[in-house]
């Protein structure tokens, strides 16, 4: 390897502007727009936009047709950024993966740490090729970036306008730029750092909240999706939860087309699931090519984090943080503020399950206690009404009357047989429910009937137990609880009319499952709450369905009717 030169260090910008003993006339002439390009570069703390404003100011200064910067996170690491000026942004496009540092001409620059100057890039050993679609170039001048005394990256510039070649006028002016580079990625990567900690502590402090909220927990999970994605600039936050089937099962997705991969089980003999089922955090330079990934999922997607939701020992989930494929690695800093913020939604996971647990007992306790005085005072109360009917059907001579007290007999029977059913609902365990959507959607209706005062109406459109699949089913029974919640809580309904309709087609065609819940009470006010509406539309749309309100079942239309509908 090269000695470093020693005008390469970091005072080598002292006597290059320092001093004008020495220098060719044309290089003093371009001193004052040395100066100002130096100033600039100083201005601003993005990181982003800083090293923009380098490749701007080389190409310049160089009068260079084509300037980059690469930057490494740690010395020997690949590049974390790579900025380009000249280079069309279609053209990028088409090039692809940026360069590693590794190889070639640019890992040269941060293993030699010396400038490199060629009149020919092509004709040089250690030219590794130029990728597909790469715009052709012959002349080359790259510097090393010092930071604090360490190489963090190079600058170079390529094609000098008119055909020259870069002498050394322009490595006077690249070394001054290079070095005062470094002090500007110093600083706006410590401004960087700051900045990115206070977001994901907001960030981490916007899921608590979610997760504490009471609120749906789905809801809640997308948050923590959804914060992942924004905080990372990832191309998708996924939350995963264990699977009853093995495995971990995408719960909760915040992308492009999340209904796409909702459900979505990984199975157990992934290497990268059995990793974070046993706690390891996994980190993936591309996803598409992998081994270790076994779905399809992962064919979109380049870098990727993948960490456990792990708390008191005990593995909660799994968060998953991929980026585009082509996209910029994850820095060792982003690596570490997710792994805190999974923590830390790890945690909060963990209490919002304490604090279902004990609202779940207040709800057990109460069902309990319901249940208790519907069969110990309320059965036994309309079965001595009925017993004192009878009496008095017996002792009537009128037949009017007997008949009219028999019909009340029988109504009252019916009346007991239904409130024995729903006692039954009260008493029965989630884990006791059976499968069939008809089956449990009968149970929310029943459930419901309790609070109500009166038993809604039902109609069941279509083969429904056999048509509607795990997914669009489990929502729909959300659906329908959190529908007949909000009309028990505020529609002051006599009447309820559920219906369920495997036979309804979207507006593109597909076969849908509608959900129908019309009442008679007394509608939603203007300016009234919706947050119940927005969840059940956005449970609809990220299942590629759609959800909407309406007139009521009542007269002239007074009530609501809430529609919910997703393709089968």
């Amino acid at each position: 390897m090269s000695e470093p030169d020693p005008k390469d260090s970091p005072g080598a910008a002292r006597p290059a502007t320092g001093s004008l003993r020495g220098l060719s006339a044309e290089l003093i002439a371009r001193v004052p727009q040395l100066l100002e390009a130096t100033r600039s570069v100083g201005t601003g703390l993005e990181l982003h936009s800083t090293l923009e404003r380098i490749c701007e100011t080389a190409a310049e200064l160089a009068h260079a047709r084509y300037a980059a910067i690469g930057v490494v996170e740690e010395p020997g690491d690949s590049l974390c950024d790579f900025i380009t000026h000249g280079v069309p942004e279609e053209v990028g496009r088409a090039i692809g993966r940026p360069p590693d540092g590794h190889t070639g001409l640019l890992g040269a620059l941060i293993q030699e740490g010396v400038p490199i100057r060629l009149e020919d890039l092509e004709a040089d050993p250690r030219f590794a090729g130029f990728p597909a679609a790469h715009p052709k170039m012959r002349s080359f001048l790259g510097v090393p970036i010092r930071v604090q005394g360490k190489i963090f990256g190079n600058l170079y510039v390529m094609e000098k306008r008119g055909g020259a070649t870069f002498g050394d006028d322009e490595l006077h002016m690249l070394r001054v730029l290079a070095t005062e580079a470094g002090i500007a990625i110093g600083h706006a990567r410590t401004y960087e750092a700051a900045r990115q900690r206070g977001q994901w502590i907001d960030g981490s402090v916007a899921v608590t909240t979610a997760l504490l909220s009471g609120g749906d927990a789905d809801e809640a999970l997308t948050v923590v999706a959804e914060q992942a994605r924004r905080l990372a600039d990832a191309a998708a936050g996924i939350v995963l939860l264990p699977a009853a089937t093995g495995g971990l099962e995408i719960v909760a997705v915040a992308g492009d087309r999340p209904s796409a991969s909702l459900g979505v089980i990984i199975p157990p003999r992934s290497p990268v699931v059995a990793a974070l089922l046993r706690g390891e955090e996994v980190f993936l330079d591309d996803a598409a090519t992998d081994p270790r990934m076994v779905t399809r999922l992962a064919d979109q997607f380049g870098p990727h984090m993948l960490l456990p939701l792990r708390s008191g020992g005990r593995v909660l989930g799994a968060l998953a943080i991929p980026r585009r494929r082509g996209g910029r690695p994850f820095t060792e800093a982003e690596r570490t503020l997710a792994s805190h913020f999974a923590a830390q939604a790890a945690l909060a996971l963990k209490l919002a399950e304490a604090q279902r647990d004990r609202e779940r007992l207040v709800v057990y306790e109460d069902r309990d206690r319901i249940a208790r005085d519907l069969h110990d005072l309320v059965i036994q109360r309309l079965f001595a009404t009925g017993i004192m009917l009878e009496g008095a059907q017996q002792r009537t001579p009128v037949p009017a009357v007997r008949a009219g007290i028999g019909r009340a007999v029988d109504e009252l029977d019916v009346t007991i047989q239904e409130i024995r059913t729903a006692i039954f609902a009260l008493q029965q365990e989630p884990a006791e429910a059976p499968s069939g959507l008809r089956t449990r959607v009968l149970r929310e209706i029943n459930m419901a009937a309790v609070p109500l005062g009166f038993a809604p109406s039902h109609r069941f459109v279509g083969p429904v137990d056999s048509l509607v699949g795990e997914l669009a089913g489990k929502n729909l029974i959300a659906a329908l609880r959190e529908t007949l919640s909000n009309t028990f809580r505020h529609a002051r309904a006599s009447r309820v009319e559920v219906s369920v309709d495997v036979t309804a087609v979207l507006p593109d065609g597909r076969d849908a499952v509608r959900l129908t819940v019309a009442d008679d009470g007394v509608g939603i006010p203007e300016g009234g709450r919706r947050s119940g509406l927005r969840n059940l539309a956005r449970r609809a749309e990220s299942l590629g369905g759609a959800s909407w309100f309406g007139p009521g079942a009542g007269k002239d239309g007074s009530g609501t009717t809430v529609t919910w509908q997703v393709p089968l």
